[in-house]
């Protein structure tokens, strides 16, 4: 096998190109969105925060009642060996791990035993103008799934949710959307936590808002108390964000993107505010102390 160097997928240690990496058509994450995983992304070739990425992978597991039988330094072997057979010098990794093949059945009693699916694609990160002049997001009339029903705190591969949520904001004329929950709180984008700024203060969707609990806005959160940003979390209304003087989006791969229009109206002035430069330079040095090894 010749030099992967558009991307490998490692399906249960068999590696190969994306285009030929197969997975059993009776896998219950084919079938049922029964999965889960994360996206780690590399800085001079060494992962960001893959300690608690992995960490994160074994709770979203638990949530699902599926047990994770590799180690994370299991798993960061199999993700070097995906990653030598690339040679990509920066790549985006994302981690699956499936219940298993097993009957045409709702109740996973007989799968086989969870798969583990490793992709090393490329590291695209967001145009540079996205970070310099920011971003319009939509607000869709979709809301973001009851924390009751399907939580959004375990990163599973049931994305619909977000998925049209995308669509129809793409439709509206925005990058990304925003989502309410059914009270009309504000949650977060499709893939990514939001932060906005009223009065000199950050805020932020609290997790019983129903969110994902992003490893950046984790990071992000406890820098910005150690530079004397005032932060809160809770349960905002939508014209609490649309009112505010800034905007921005968090994410691995997004890193740190401000929003200037919210359906087609200024969030503040209309750029990207001192306090989001603030925390995208915070961000530039948490990727820097916060890489490790697989």
């Amino acid at each position: 096998m010749g030099r992967l160097s558009g991307g490998a997928v490692n399906a249960h240690g068999v590696i190969s190109s994306p285009e030929e990496a197969r997975v059993p058509a009776m896998d219950h994450g084919f079938l049922y969105g029964d999965s889960v995983y994360e996206v780690v992304r590399t800085l001079d070739g060494r992962p960001v925060a893959w300690p608690e990425h992995y960490d994160r992978l074994r709770a979203s597991a638990a949530a699902l009642y599926m047990e994770l039988p590799w180690t994370r330094a299991e798993i960061g072997g199999r993700i070097r060996e995906t990653i030598a057979a690339t040679g990509l010098p920066e790549c985006t990794v994302r981690i699956v791990v499936t219940r298993g093949p097993g009957p045409m059945s709702l109740l996973p009693d007989g799968c086989d035993g969870p798969r583990l699916v490793i992709y090393v694609l490329p590291l695209r990160l967001p145009p540079p103008e996205h970070r310099e002049h920011g971003i319009e997001v939509s607000i869709p009339s979709r809301l973001r799934n009851d924390r009751r029903a399907l939580a959004p705190s375990a990163k599973t591969g049931n994305y619909l949710n977000n998925l049209l949520a995308l669509v129809e904001a793409r439709r509206a004329g925005g990058v990304d959307a925003v989502m309410v929950n059914a009270r009309g709180d504000v949650t977060e984008g499709t893939t990514s936590n939001v932060f906005w700024v009223r009065g000199g203060v950050v805020r932020t969707a609290s997790l019983e808002c129903g969110i994902l609990s992003g490893i950046t806005r984790l990071h992000l959160m406890r820098d910005m108390r150690r530079a004397g940003l005032p932060l809160e979390e809770g349960a905002y209304p939508l014209d609490d964000l649309t009112g505010a003087d800034e905007a921005f989006l968090t994410g691995t791969v997004r890193g740190v993107t401000p929003v200037v229009r919210i359906d087609g109206e200024p969030v503040g002035d209309g750029r990207p505010g001192p306090v989001t430069r603030r925390v995208g330079a915070l961000l530039d040095e948490l990727l820097r102390t916060e890489r490790g090894d697989w």
